[in-house]
């Protein structure tokens, strides 16, 4: 199947098993710049399904009352929702799409993909920036074959904050134990100009997902417009990644929610960690 217009199958479950044509020419643009965007993932009508679906997750789990105004930086930025796969079958198609998880195997040229959890994004009216950051300070894994499908559920223009990108700076070992702060966009955004990373932060169509490694240094402006911008994610790690001993609280934190179980220098497989993909 080409990916240079929308699959024509109408039924939202089979489309997500239909495998996404990549060439090696986006490969080789995905492993250079640390992340890509690619057009045409997902038609119309499936996201609009699964989006009604994780939309009213999001309401029925979010915890977060606060006006906006009265939130940390991080807070404003987004409510966070983590691994709704486990609450609904219907939002555990879309999390555990062989599409999607095939498309995060030939970009890493792993042998195959797990499950590292899902989480929605949704940045309120009003909402604030995203600050500069990594994410891949949170995890505990062993290699830096991890990648996150950012799959925006309507379309995103530059007023609503879509995701920006540092092209090239999965290379760079500076920033990489800053959390999401204010400092880690200050600092961050300071480094970059320095050394004069381009950055890419383009609107997104509809049915445009964007890929990137753990360590690529990624932001997202406000939210100025009138609706919520409305983002599903799915993060990838290697079939064969291990765990290693957490170098900080938060990684603690994420082993115990993320890959409870799992012991330290052997392979993550856990039920919250099955495979998505694995090459025959």
């Amino acid at each position: 199947m080409s990916n240079s217009t929308n699959p024509t199958n109408t039924n939202g479950s089979a489309i997500l098993d239909e495998p996404f044509t990549l060439t090696d020419a986006q490969i080789q643009q995905f492993r250079q710049d640390g992340y890509i965007k690619l057009k045409n993932v997902l038609p119309a009508a499936v996201l609009e399904e699964y989006g009604r679906e994780i939309t009213r997750q999001v309401k029925l789990l979010n915890k977060e009352t606060r006006p906006v105004e009265q939130r940390d930086t991080y807070s404003q930025a987004f409510l966070q929702i983590m691994n709704i796969w486990r609450h609904s079958q219907t939002v555990r198609e879309l999390v555990f799409s062989r599409r999607i998880a095939r498309i995060a195997t030939e970009l890493l040229g792993t042998r195959g993909v797990r499950l590292y959890h899902d989480q929605a994004l949704y940045k309120e009216p009003s909402g604030g920036h995203t600050p500069w950051h990594v994410d891949q300070v949170y995890w505990p894994l062993s290699n830096e074959n991890t990648v996150t499908a950012w799959i925006p559920l309507l379309p995103v223009p530059a007023e609503m904050g879509p995701l920006a990108f540092a092209v090239g700076s999965q290379k760079i070992k500076f920033g990489r134990d800053l959390t999401i702060s204010d400092e880690s966009e200050k600092k961050i955004s300071e480094h970059l100009k320095l050394s004069d990373f381009p950055m890419n932060e383009t609107p997104f169509e509809l049915g445009e997902v964007s890929f990137h490694y753990g360590f690529t240094f990624h932001r997202a402006g406000p939210n100025r417009g009138s609706h919520a911008r409305e983002v599903m994610t799915v993060i990838y790690m290697d079939s064969e990644m291990r765990l290693v001993e957490p170098k900080r609280q938060e990684q603690i934190n994420d082993w115990n929610s993320w890959c409870p179980g799992a012991t330290i220098g052997d392979v993550i497989d856990t039920p919250l960690n099955p495979v998505l993909y694995q090459r025959e």
